[in-house]
């Protein structure tokens, strides 16, 4: 992730083929239109941004077929040397939890991606074998903690006993995993889905991380967060901060995305020191 940083800018692509794109585009709502969408969207990313983030949902909706062709755009993308974040958001408890990081992680697997985002509200220990898993292969999870959805609010600034917010004690948890097994110096492979919508004040957000962690930040364009803002947004966490942006780019049309990408490419800076 801090080469693809250093390399390209801190931008991730969403890969998120909704019908009225598919429409837009002139493509079928099946199974081969969402393919001919996510392998148009990685041959514009590849060389100009480095990361994706396929929303697998929009595969899912259509059956195995649709899985088929999430393999297909997830083996592409990695082919392409871009860092590949399945956006599953999966979450469950013990060896349910297990199957489904062994699924998004494993080397080989049909769905291997790099990263993979998942949902610790069953409990943050529910993700101590994907965490371990992840560690194994060298794979990333990143972990929801202040989503840019407004619905979740009451439940991430809910206070625990030690008076922490939920979303806080998330970071902290998480945290504390990555300082055990982070050398010193690197970045931890597992990071947090923090909205750039949110105010990270009553979320409590910590200012810092500890060690560095990525932060895959969703809320940029469609949203209403721009892209330009990052750094004002966010702080000191900045420098570890992905920009996804999926809508508002994918609008531009299979003729103006490669255009797109560059745009907002250059509304951050370009490549960064990672």
């Amino acid at each position: 992730m801090r080469a693809a940083i250093s390399s390209y800018g801190p931008l991730c692509v969403g890969i998120d083929p909704h019908a009225h794109l598919l429409s837009e585009w002139g493509l079928e709502a099946s199974a081969s239109g969402v393919r001919e969408f996510g392998l148009r969207v990685v041959d514009a990313a590849a060389s100009r941004a480095g990361i994706v983030k396929p929303q697998v949902s929009f595969f899912e909706r259509f059956g195995s077929a649709g899985i088929a062709a999430l393999e297909d755009v997830l083996a592409a993308a990695r082919a392409a040397g871009l860092v590949v974040i399945a956006d599953a958001k999966r979450g469950d408890i013990g060896s349910t939890m297990d199957a489904y990081a062994e699924a998004w992680l494993t080397p080989g697997s049909p769905l291997e991606a790099d990263a993979l985002t998942v949902n610790p509200y069953l409990g943050v220990g529910a993700l101590d074998g994907a965490l371990r898993l992840a560690d194994k292969h060298g794979k990333g999870l990143f972990v929801l903690a202040a989503t840019s959805n407004p619905e979740a609010l009451p439940v991430q600034t809910a206070q625990t006993h030690e008076g922490a917010t939920v979303a806080g004690a998330i970071i902290s948890a998480v945290s504390a995993h990555n300082a055990a097994v982070t050398p010193a110096g690197e970045w931890a492979s597992h990071g947090f889905v923090i909205g750039a919508t949110v105010d990270r004040s009553v979320l409590g957000v910590p200012e810092t991380l500890s060690p560095v962690a990525p932060i895959l930040a969703p809320g940029f364009g469609f949203q209403g967060a721009q892209i330009a803002d990052r750094d004002v947004l966010f702080g000191a966490l900045a420098p570890s901060v992905i920009a996804s942006e999926s809508r508002s780019v994918l609008s531009a049309g299979p003729a103006g995305l490669a255009a797109a990408i560059d745009e907002r490419r250059a509304l951050l800076g370009g490549a960064q020191d990672g």
